[in-house]
Parts: structure tokens; sequence; C-alpha cells
């Protein structure tokens, strides 16, 4: 591709494009470590947006400025950084790489129009970078890949590159190499242009290519033209060249470039950010920003999801359209203690403005704790990030992304519509967090505080589920992973003063009879004056799991009158829910009342609740209870490679596995039932059994009798 040269947007001064022709928005994929912060630096700098790069290492970056990602030294929020180049606004959309903060991943690909895979030339590529590339296909988002630390020993760009062919498939290839490697990393080839770009003074100069590479150039170049032509529009391309005829240049780079923005050809580049005193050049940058505001496409290109009324009805028909109705998307939520919410918002139809009363509405998740909600709000100033500083706009345009604070709420996915005609878009895909952590306050103070932290921290992260189960009386997040758990409760005592410590995880079990038992239950009392009486028999039968309850009225002869009937179960019932071995829930057995004794003064409603549940613990003593655990139906998908690992390890949990079945794209899914108390951490452990490629999920099936000397553990315990 041909350079067309630069427009640095200055330092502190927040880029805004008039029209959305002149946007790109891009999202940054790529597995954790593979250097995306880095080059997000490297391109601010390049366009004079910053005046010096940061170093992650340093926690200087501008993507990485939450106390969490500077302290680990890895990204795990979604951060916009903004740049102009050759007169487009880019907007650079930094995703995290670690597969616990997926959920700021997909909203970063939700805002995008466009994905760049950054694959490190030491590492190669993971299984969260390959179920993206799918998830990109699935949508038809066009993607380019661009290969860091090809300046580093061990890096190896053409391994990499067949590595990217083998796993992505067809139409990815490499439009530069490297010339050099190592230390001895001087610059970039173009293949089309067949020009040298030496940048080894630290400044671009663009050269005629050593003899040397001739060879290989020709080679590369030849894959490349062919695979261009066979995403080109012009059908009489393959006949020319073959026939031998040297096909236009500027003809082929629009092909390229069009075959790009379709999402059919996915161009492959290098780059390298040394740092150091003595390190090497930066290499690639202006390359890589060609590719983007040249061949990526603009928001016009790129479709929007589906809209439709709040009160339901057909998909609208919306357009990327500044004078169109305002339908806009808000993808990030963070809540700052001192100025409250701040959402950052994808405008894909209309002009956001400040001042102006905006819909919000937001519905679909009402399972993790996000309420439906539909009210209209003010938009205060409007502003463009630039890490952590906030440089304000006057609008915001459709297919620009912006950030709007104190819209009190506002939750990641809500959408933004015009008041007179309220719309709501499809949510996004989210992954159902499976890992379960139970915390508790570790002080009244912190108990007051808890709530509302909490609250904060559901509406600016729906892959957080919140449970306050009745049952266990434990507060349980649901997250996505170990190191998800420990950035919510590190931001719960940074962010909010709030401190919590991690408690074992209760399962909730059930009890049931072992055996049939008679039970009397007697409850009589004279301390002067009115007393107590009820006297009552019963016969206890197990039922069949999931039978429930149930009770059968056998008085005879009025012995217990009858509006002391209900009175009996009502007992019962109370008595069942208190447990009569470990404190758990009774379930499953019928109780047959087919005697008793009544007074005509003393008895009472009261006095018959209690006989009933005494007769209940009396037959209870006279048989083996059985704890009943929770079993789950459980769906884990894997790489065929890691099938025989998963299936044994599911049977060393007592899991049965029921089958499987193959899915594209060589995988397959394992079916088993197991039983919770084995699938606590299955979230972690499965993730480190397959590499990172593996999923579940799970739901409740049934109870099941627990083996013998596990429940006398349980027994003990609640001892």
């Amino acid at each position: 591709m041909a350079d067309k040269g630069g427009h640095a947007g200055g330092p502190g001064r927040a880029p805004e494009a008039g029209r959305p022709d002149k946007v790109r928005n891009v999202a940054l994929v790529g597995h954790s470590g593979a250097g995306k912060t880095t080059l997000v630096e490297a391109l601010l700098a390049a366009t004079g947006t910053i005046q010096r790069r940061g170093r992650v290492e340093d926690g200087t970056t501008v993507s990485d400025f939450d106390d969490v990602e500077m302290r680990q030294q890895r990204s795990v929020n979604l951060a916009l950084a903004p740049l102009v180049h050759a007169g487009i606004k880019v907007n650079l959309i930094d995703t995290p790489g670690y597969a616990d903060f997926v959920g700021d991943l997909r909203a970063g690909l939700r805002a995008a129009d466009a994905a760049l895979f950054v694959i490190s030339a030491v590492d190669g590529i993971d299984g969260l970078t390959r179920q993206l590339w799918e998830e990109c296909a699935a949508v038809g988002m066009p993607r380019a890949v661009v290969i860091t630390k090809v300046d580093q020993q061990r890096g190896d760009f053409d391994d990499v590159v067949l590595t990217c062919q083998d796993v992505f498939g067809e139409g990815v290839a490499p439009v530069y190499f490297p010339i050099g490697s190592g230390d001895g990393l001087r610059g970039l080839i173009g293949l089309l242009t067949r020009r040298c770009f030496d940048y080894s003074t630290g400044e671009r100069v663009e050269c005629e290519p050593d003899p040397e590479f001739l060879d290989q150039i020709a080679e590369q170049r030849a894959a490349l033209i062919e695979g261009i032509i066979q995403e080109s529009e012009d059908e009489t391309l393959m006949d020319r060249y073959l026939a031998g005829e040297e096909i236009d240049v500027k003809a082929l780079i629009q092909d390229l470039e069009t075959a790009v923005a379709r999402g059919s050809f996915y161009p492959v580049l290098a780059t390298a950010v040394p740092h150091g005193a003595d390190a090497g050049p930066v290499v690639g940058m202006l390359e890589l920003l060609e590719v983007i505001t040249q061949a990526f496409p603009s928001p016009l290109e790129h479709g929007i999801p589906a809209v439709t009324a709040v009160g339901g009805g057909s998909p609208e028909r919306v357009r990327c359209d500044p004078d169109g109705p305002l339908v806009a998307e808000i993808v990030k939520t963070v809540s700052d203690p001192y100025v409250g919410r701040i959402s950052l918002v994808r405008v894909f139809s209309g002009t956001l403005r400040p001042d102006t009363v905006v819909h919000l509405s937001g519905h679909g998740l009402e399972d993790r704790g996000h309420e439906d909600h539909d009210v209209d709000e003010r938009v205060g100033a409007l502003s463009s990030p630039l890490g952590k500083h906030q440089r304000p706009v006057s609008a915001c345009v459709a297919g620009d992304i912006c950030a709007v604070a104190k819209l009190g709420r506002a939750e990641t996915g809500d959408t933004l519509s015009d008041p007179a005609k309220p719309m709501v878009m499809a949510p996004w895909t989210m992954p159902d967090p499976l890992l379960p952590v139970a915390i508790q306050a570790r002080s009244k103070a912190d108990e007051d505080k808890l709530s509302q932290a909490l609250g904060r921290l559901v509406a600016e992260d729906p892959t957080l589920r919140l449970e306050n189960n009745p049952e266990t009386r434990q507060l349980v997040l649901w997250c996505m992973g170990e190191a998800h758990a420990d950035v919510l409760i590190d931001r719960l005592s940074a962010r909010y003063g709030v401190e919590v410590e991690r408690i074992d995880l209760r399962i909730p079990l059930r009890e049931t009879f072992g055996a049939p038992a008679k039970g009397l239950g007697r409850h009589v009392k004279q301390s002067g004056g009115h007393g107590q009486y009820g006297i009552c028999h019963i016969e206890v039968e197990p039922l069949p799991s999931g039978a429930g309850f149930e009770f059968v009225d056998k008085i005879v002869g009025g012995v217990i009158p009858r509006q002391f009937i209900p009175s009996v179960e009502k007992g019962l019932r109370q008595q069942m829910a208190r447990g009569v071995s470990a404190g758990y829930p009774l379930v499953d057995i019928r109780v047959t009342l087919y005697d008793g004794k009544a007074h005509s003064v003393d008895s009472s409603d009261m006095a018959f609740q209690t006989a009933g549940a005494l007769a209940l613990k009396d037959a209870a003593a006279k048989v083996p209870i059985l704890l009943l655990e929770p079993v789950d139906e459980v769906g884990v998908l894997v790489a065929d490679e890691y099938v025989g690992a998963v299936m044994s390890d599911l049977t060393s949990r007592r899991g049965r596995v029921l089958g499987s079945e193959s899915v594209p794209g060589g995988r397959t899914m394992i079916r088993a039932e197991v039983p919770q108390l084995e699938i606590v951490r299955y979230a972690i452990d499965l993730r480190s059994m397959s590499q990172g490629t593996g999923t579940f999920s799970r739901t409740f099936l049934r109870y099941e009798p627990l083996p013998s000397h596990l429940a006398d553990k349980v027994a003990a315990a609640s001892g």
C-alpha cells in the first residue's frame, strides 16, 4: 500500500469526526502478553497524539490506567484511544486478552467495525484467539492480523504466518515481510509495491530492496496477488494474470482494500516496538495505519445490530445517518466514587449532543441482577477519553464513540434513543459466569456499604452475576474465573472502601427418609390457666426423587378436630424446612396422619403445629436420614484433542458421561451428569485442562443421595 501521509492529532486536543466516513472503529484482539497495549502506545506516538510512549511494566501506558492494571501489568478493562491519521479519526479499542475478561472484549467487538488480531511472533496463537476469530467470522467482521515482537530473538514471523494460515483458513496472507530478525531487524518490504521501507535510522526511508530478497519477494508476491484476484470483482483479472500480464498495482491495492472491508481477505503485517536505550527502531506503524484507514470499513459500510421499539414488534430499519433518529449503546460503564457513572457510548444513528434528554432502556439481563428499566435522563457533557483523561467534545455523530458522565441509571448494554421514539438494541452475547465465590463483609461498617458497592459493580459488568442465596444465607459472586474474582474484590476495597473476605461455598443439600417410619408428636403442657394440648400419630414414607411432599389425612371419628388438621400439616412443613438431621430441607416424603388426641379447652392451632413437628422428628430418629446433593447436567465443548482428558476428569468427579457429539471446527460436545459439589471450581480446572479453549454450561437436573462417606463428613460438620 502506498503511504498517504499522516495528520497528527495534537496532544491534549480531542479529535472530532464530522462525518461517519471519517471514522474507523478498530478493536485490538489477542491473548494476554501479545502486545496490544504496547502497540496502541506506538500508534499514538506515531501520530503525535502522545509525545512519549509509555511502558506496561512502568504503569505509564494510556490504556492501562486502572490501579489494578498497573499493579498486575495486564489489561483488565476495555479502553479507548482515539487518534487521527490521513484525516481519518481512528478509535482504537484496546481489549483485555485474558479469558476472565471476555465481557469487555466482546463489548469492544460490539463497538468496533473491524478487528485487528494481535499475534506475538514469540508466543503464537492461543485458544481464546481462535475462538474469537470464529466469532468474528460468524458475524462477518472485517479482520487483519498484525504480528508483534518480530525484533525479539525467539520471534519467527514466517512460522507464525504459517500458523495463522493453518488456524484462520483461506484469505490470510502477508502484505509485508520483515527485513532481518531479532536485533538485526531493519524494516519491511511491501510485497505489492516491491519497495523496501528501511527504519534503521529511526525514520522510514523508502528504497530498492536488496537483491538477496528478490526471490522471496517474487514467491510471496505471487501468492498474495492470486489471493487478491480470487476476491476481486473483476472476473477478467485472473485470466490476464495467468496470461502473464502485469496487473496494475493501484488496481490490486484497490481490490485488496475492498476485500478487507468486505471481510473476505485478511492482510498480515509485521511490527516491532522495542524498549530501552539501545533498542532498535519502531517498525511498521505507518504501514499498519494505512491498512486501518484505507482498508478497514467506515461505520457506513458495517451493519447495525437489530433495533426494535421498547414495546416490541418487528426490527426497525436504522441507518448510520447523523441526521437520523438517535440510537446509541453503552458499551462500557465505570462507576467512579467521586464523578459518578461514566459511560462509553457508541452512536449508531443520529447525533448525540450535550444537555439533551435521551431515553435510557435496558432489557434482558434480569438473571444477572440487571433490572429492566426505561427512563428519560438528561445528557451532561460529552468527552473523548484518552486513557484516564476526558477531553470535551461538542457532539458525537453516528459511527463515533464518546464518553457521557452522570447518567444515573446507566448500565453496560443499555440503549440511548430519542424519548419521542424509544428504542432498544438486541444485546450482544455474553458468556455465563460459572465460578461461584462466596464473600462476607469483614466488619459491620463494610456490611453497611457492601450492597451499594456491589450494585455499582453489577451495573458496569454484565458478566458478573450477584446471588443472595436464601437457603445457604450466603452472598455469592458468579465470576468468569479466579482473576475476575480477584479484580472485583480488589475494586470493592480500592474504589469503594469495602473490605470483604472469601468463605467456603455451601452447596444447598436436601434430606429425605431412608425407610418408612412412624412418629408420635405429643405436646401437652399445663402451667396454670389455659394449657396446650396436641397429640398426633403419623406415618412417613419416602417418595421418588422430585416427588415433593404429600400430606394424607386419615383421621376418623374426630379424634383430631377438622380445624386442627391443617395445623398439623403446617407444623410438618415448618419442620421440613428446618430439616431433621443436618439442618437441610426435608423433601420427597408422604406423611399420613392417622391418629391423635385433642382437648376441648387446651387444644389450639399452635399446639397441633408443634405436635406435627415433634412427630416428624420422632419418626426421623427411628430410620436412616439420607442426605441428597444437587446434580447438574453439564455440557462441555472442547477441541477434539482434549476429549479424553475431559472425560476422564468428569468421571473422577463422580460424573456420568452420557455421550458426545462432533461439532464443526474440530470440537466435541460432551454431555454428563455431575454433582454440584464436584464442579465448584470447574471453570478454572477446565481452562487449565484445555489450554483455555474449553467452555461449559450447567443446568440443575435433580437431587441424588450423597455417598455415605461424604454424608458422614457433612453431618459431622453440621453437628
